[in-house]
Parts: structure tokens; sequence; C-alpha cells
């Protein structure tokens, strides 16, 4: 038997992670009761490791190793930069809150390096068990950080819904990827294309995996109706966890929309559009309604994810390269103003307080203007309201949905926009037009400031000149699809 020497070089990154979880672990056990924040630190380091080791082994070409089953290529290498980014900002941003909550340690890290390890096998998998691996890996992750406050009665309840009912979707997608080896006979993404596109299957048998497929797929991307675990892990996990569960994953699940759907079962993409065209609507209808009766931010902007969701399926609807690049640009868009956001709610937080109401943020412009012009920005962006970056993110998927023939569909879009611009402006209208309900001062650390401040200005900045970004998003898709 000839076993074949697999090119290790596409996987560096990932497996360099995996060497410095370990660090990290060992380091809290030798320092973490003494000095806590080394595990920050190599956390840091390490995510910058990867971040040099990927543009390093980045080409443009598409490279498969592993007997196919790993794939590098423009898109994957450009969704693990953001993906580093994103996480490495939830860590700036966490720091103070996990502190004051005794959750700096090297779990808390550990965690959040195994969840970005699978957000990249994710990422890069061309195997419905890679795939599959990577998911289980980031949902495992995120279930036990949801869980890391023991002592809190909401965050164990919202761990277990949150398991429970992704352990439900897990065996949807599971059962789904069975009928389809069952109906072509290989896993290989690519060997399934050339099967479905030959014609030798049974194509109801294909049509019931794929129905279990987008189930599978429609919980972990929060899409209606399969998004009742959201707003619950939302409002019960610590406010830290959360920030990381509505940013870096978002990412990785759009990776995978692309390579389960796009790559693997492009050739059916009649039978999936209508499936994600009735999600779409769904979830902007469900996600912007529900979303007006909340007064705790935190369930409020669960319901905002969903109709979010919602607006980035309606690029994948396209089925196009310009609809696939305009799903992209949507979700790093998202993920930059929901960094944003949840830090400016962990900046209001304090020691013994958590700021989950929406009156906590009445008369935040007379508390710290410049932090109050910072969410503006951020609440701007989110409604679809220029000069912010928002705007063009709407209208790209809008176009792409035009372009493909579904104007009704786009109709429909605007207006569930529309109707979520109310409960964005409401909480400026708190700022800007109440009265105080504290006077505490909001003290945070330089590093803290530094980011939130660029977060802000990024959302304009790219609101401004968003071509950069758009163009950086249309080359991913047109090297790797």
């Amino acid at each position: 038997m000839n076993f074949l020497q697999p090119d290790f070089a596409p996987a560096y990154p990932e497996i360099f992670l995996l060497v410095m979880v370990c660090v990290v672990l060992l380091a809290d056990l030798a320092w973490g009761e003494k000095k806590p924040h080394v595990a920050y630190l190599l956390t840091q380091v390490a995510l910058l490791g990867c971040a040099l080791i990927t543009f390093g082994t980045s080409t443009p070409d598409v490279v498969h190793t592993f007997s196919g089953m790993f794939v590098d290529d423009p898109m994957a290498d450009i969704l693990k930069m953001l993906v580093y980014i994103a996480v490495s900002t939830v860590l700036i941003y966490s720091r103070s809150y996990i502190a004051v909550r005794g959750m700096l340690s090297g779990e808390f890290f550990s965690l959040a390096l195994f969840a970005t390890l699978g957000m990249m096998v994710m990422i890069s998998a061309s195997h419905f068990l890679t795939l599959y691996l990577g998911l289980e890996l980031l949902s495992l992750s995120l279930y036990s950080m949801v869980a890391l406050r023991r002592d809190s009665v909401e965050a164990t309840e919202a761990a277990i819904k949150f398991f429970v009912l992704g352990a439900l979707a897990s065996g949807f997608l599971l059962y789904g990827m069975s009928m389809v080896y069952g109906s072509t006979g290989s896993l290989h993404i690519a060997r399934i294309t050339e099967v479905i596109q030959s014609g030798a299957i049974n194509h109801a048998v294909l049509v019931v995996g794929l129905v279990f497929i987008v189930a599978g797929i429609s919980f972990k991307l929060y899409v209606a109706p399969f998004h009742m675990w959201a707003p619950d892990v939302y409002q019960g996990a610590p406010t830290a966890v959360v920030l990381f569960i509505g940013s870096a994953p978002n990412l990785a699940a759009f990776g995978f929309i692309m390579r389960l759907l796009v790559e693997g079962m492009g050739a059916m993409v009649a039978d999936w559009q209508g499936m994600l065209i009735i999600l779409a609507v769904t979830s902007m209808m469900i996600g912007n309604l529900a979303a007006i009766a909340q007064t705790n931010i935190k369930r409020m902007l669960a319901y905002s994810t969903i109709s979010h969701m919602g607006f980035m399926l309606l690029g994948i609807i396209a089925a196009d390269e310009n609809g696939y690049s305009s799903s992209m640009f949507y979700v790093v868009i998202y993920v930059l103003m929901t960094l944003g956001t949840f830090g400016i709610i962990m900046l209001l937080s304090r020691e013994g307080f958590e700021a989950e109401k929406l009156d906590d943020f009445k008369g935040l412009n007379r508390r710290n203007p410049w932090y109050a012009f910072i969410m503006l920005l951020l609440m701007f962006s989110m409604a679809g309201i220029p000069p912010t970056v928002g705007i063009y993110a709407k209208l790209s998927v809008l176009q792409a949905v035009l372009s493909a023939g579904y104007i009704w569909l786009a109709v429909v879009a605007v207006l569930f926009s529309l109707i979520g611009a109310f409960y964005y402006l409401r909480i400026v209208k708190l700022m800007y037009f109440d009265e105080p309900e504290t006077d505490a001062p909001i003290l945070p650390q330089n590093d803290v400031k530094l980011m939130i401040s660029a977060n802000g200005l990024a959302v304009l900045a790219f609101g401004i000149f968003p071509q950069a970004l758009m163009a950086l998003c249309a080359y991913a898709i047109q090297r790797s699809i």
C-alpha cells in the first residue's frame, strides 16, 4: 500500500493554531493564577502568527491537499484573515469585561482558539466530513463558552438550549449528508458535483438530503424558522461570549454555504433557490417585526441578526458571481457593525452591572459624546442610512437580486428594511434626547478606546470608499468558485 505524503503547507495556519492552543493551556496551568494576562497575550500572538502564516502561504491558485479534503484558495485566505481580525478585536473588547466577572482564564482563551480553528477548517473544507468536523469543533466550543459562568443561571439555561437545539441541527445536517452520499456515492465536493451534473442520480433522494442540509445550515445562520435559540442565547450568555458568537462565526458560516451549496450542490441551484427564498423572507419578517417589541438590547440585536442573515441570503439566491460577492461583502460589513455595537455595550457595563436594557443608553451623549457618536454611526449603518457602509451592503445584495429577476423579492426586502430602521433609530433617540439614568463614568482602557474609535470610523470610511472592500470580495469569489 503506497502512502502519498500530503502537502502540509496549505494547513500550516491550522497546525500552528493547534500548537498554540496547547501552549496557552500549559501557560495558564503554570502562571494562570498569578498572571492571568499571559493567556490573553499568547492568544493574540497565536492570531497574529496565523495571519502571518496565512499571508505567507497564500496564492492566487486553488490548491487541494489531504486527498482533496482540504482546499486553500483566495476566498479561504481572505475569510481566514477576517476571522483573525474579528477574534482579536473580540478579545480586546472583552478583556476588561471578563476580568471583573472572573472569566479571565486560560479556558476562555483556549475555547476561543478552538472555535477559531473550527472556523478555519469550515472555510477550507472540500469534503463533507471535513465540513462537519469543523462545524462541530466550532459548535462545541461555543456551547462551552456560553456555560463558562457556572454561577449564572441565565447562562446555564442558555447553554442547555443552545446545546440541545444545536445537536438537533447537527443531526439534520449529518442525515442530509448521508442521503447525498447514498445518492452520489461520494463525500468529496468536487466528485458530488460531477455525479449530479452527469444525471446518474436518484433526484428525489438527493432533494430530501438537500432539505435536511439546508435545515441544518439555517440553524447555524440564525435563519427563521430555525432561529428560536438565538434570542435566548443572546440574552442569557455573557456579553463577551455573545459578541464572539455574533461576529466571526458568521464569516465561517458564509464559507460553509459556499462550499456546501454553491460548490458541492451548485447543479441543484433550482432546488435550493426556492428554499432560500422562503428562509430569507421569513427571516426578514420575523427578525424585524419581533425586534420592535424588545426592551433588552441583546435580545433586540439577536432578532436584528436574524433579519440581517435573511438579507445576506439574497445574494446567494441570485446564484451568480455578483450575488456571491455581494453576500460576502454583506457578511463582512455585518461583522464589523456587530463588533462595534457589542463593544459599546460592554463599555457601558461595569462590575455588578450589565448594560442590557435599552434604557441604559439614555442620555449617552451627555455622558460621553464621542461614544454616542460611534453608536450613532453603527445604528445608522445597521439601518442602511448614508453615508455609512450599511447602505452599500444592502444595495449590493438588492442589485444582485434584481439582476437575477427577483424584483418582488427586492421590494419585500426594502419594505422590511424600512421597518427595521425604527428600532435602530430608537436607540439614537434614547442617546440624544433622553435624560441619563446614571452619571457613572465610562473609563475604558487605551486599547479598547482606540479599537472602538477605529471600529466606528471604519463604518464611516467604508461608507465613503466601499470600492476596495467590494473589489476584494469580488476577487475572492472569482478566483475560488
